[in-house]
């Protein structure tokens, strides 16, 4: 038996014994995707790469799990996803000259993608590298409705040497317009963007000193994590989302009064670029987002469908990140997407609806002689093939059903039943029920393909 199998069993918290088991769920944080939803998944997916596609993005793979120090040294020892939210472990040496390693799940996507331009020296291409990605995370936090313990991202990054123009406002305006063309395609109306700068490094700094100062008579009246930022990083302060500490929150200094001239006229440009696309906006002096790695531009898009946990998806700028993880100096900015998020607000919007199959193939046959009905099964499966090589979604009943069970599985599960009996195959001439209409029409075969897309259509 595997060690480490053997290790649970022993365990009294495993109930284990010969005659049976207990019945095994999926991990508290965790969950299956089933039919339909996993079908509104894929659509959002091919969306966006299509998307992505058209804005010359190429899609980036990297591993699910990374050595520990990437994520303490980008994202913030002092955030809440490293100090409370990381799977981490020791990777146990195989030999006496191995050295133990500590491995981490990954919780966000942008670091691993930095360390892949490093790492393959994408930089020396002298070009811009825009790449997406698609895939899960992992956080150990406490799960609630759109937030789980293993969740898909979608996410892209625009990152390159500042001679490819990677610094460019322009650049951070590119992303914004896409992901509002993104939400647009994906029928999600009714979105918002919020905009801040949070400066260069130097003017983060300037902020964290005066933010201290503005907090050393207010945070006794704090939550215990905010008590805890306001020394280590006073910054995070403003990521609080307890309702409490709001209006304390809402007197504290904003940013905007700490940027220096360069990153005022940065923000500027990002703005005046949106506007010429017509790209709304709304600004949020105390949106900063929760990781060290952002500078100057930071944003989210919100959805009221969401509730109070409204955001659909964030990101920023991060001039400084490869520079911190050993690499080039390299400026960028990306984005991450929550699609359990991005799922529940399709839902809301009853845009999700199940796609139905074109066509449910109802061979009729007699169960009372075995040779007719094969050969009507085998009917059916001939038709539903010729569909199904037209591009149309088909499924196929069994010629046992009672044609009321036929009718009963078509109406759940396609949009039209196509009786196939033995009249219909001797004729070529089909019986086609639409049930959004209620209307049955005689086709011929060799036009029910074209018939039953039209009914798509309409």
């Amino acid at each position: 038996m595997n060690p480490l199998l053997s290790e649970a069993v022993k365990d009294k918290s495993v109930r284990y014994t010969d005659k049976a088991m207990t019945t095994l769920k999926a991990v508290r944080g965790t969950r299956d995707l089933l039919p339909p939803e996993t079908a509104l998944w894929n659509r959002i997916e091919a969306t966006a790469r299509s998307v992505f596609a058209r804005y010359n993005f190429g899609e980036i793979r990297t591993p699910v799990f990374e050595d520990t120090a990437l994520f303490a040294r980008s994202v913030g020892e002092e955030t809440d996803i490293v100090s409370k939210e990381m799977y981490t472990w020791e990777d146990r040496a195989r030999a006496q000259s191995e050295k133990t390693q500590s491995l981490t799940l990954r919780p966000e996507n942008t670091a691993g993608v930095v360390r892949a331009y490093i790492e393959h020296q994408l930089g020396e291409t002298g070009q811009l590298q825009k790449l997406y990605y698609i895939g899960p995370q992992f956080r150990r936090e406490r799960p609630q409705k759109g937030r789980y313990r293993q969740f898909s991202q979608i996410g892209a990054e625009v990152i390159g040497p500042p001679s490819a123009g990677s610094e460019s406002p322009l650049r951070d305006a590119e992303v914004l317009e896409m992901l509002a063309t993104l939400l647009d395609e994906l029928g999600i109306a009714g979105w918002k963007l919020e905009l801040n700068s949070v400066g260069s490094a130097a003017d983060r700094a300037r902020y964290n000193e005066t933010l201290r100062a503005a907090l050393v008579p207010v945070v006794s009246q704090m939550c215990e994590d905010c008590q805890r930022r306001a020394v280590t990083n006073p910054l995070r302060v403003l990521d609080c989302k307890v309702p409490a500490d709001q209006p304390i929150i809402e007197t504290l200094p904003v940013i905007a009064d700490s940027l220096d001239d360069a990153s005022r006229a940065h923000f500027a440009a990002v703005l005046a670029a949106l506007d010429a696309a017509q790209v709304p906006y709304t600004r949020n002096h105390r949106l900063v987002r929760g990781l060290d790695y952002y500078t100057r531009t930071t944003f989210e898009f919100t959805h009221g469908g969401l509730g109070a946990q409204n955001a659909l998806l964030g990101g920023g700028r991060y001039d400084g990140l490869s520079e911190a993880i050993g690499g080039p100096k390299a400026p960028g900015i990306g984005f991450a997407m929550g699609e359990d998020r991005l799922v529940l607000t399709l839902q809301a919007l009853e845009t999700s609806q199940h796609e139905k199959a074109a066509a449910f193939i109802a061979p009729l046959g007699d169960a009372r002689d075995e040779a007719a009905l094969a050969r009507m099964n085998a009917a059916g499966l001939v038709l539903a093939r010729e569909l199904r090589h037209a591009g149309l979604r088909v499924e196929l009943g069994e010629g046992s059903f009672r044609l009321k069970k036929s009718f009963e599985s078509a109406d759940k599960t396609a949009r039209a039943i196509v009786i196939l009996g033995e009249d219909e195959l001797q004729s070529g001439i089909l019986t086609v029920k639409t049930f959004s209409t209620g209307i049955q029409t005689k086709v011929p075969r060799a036009e029910l393909a074209g018939f039953l897309n039209q009914r798509i259509a309409d």
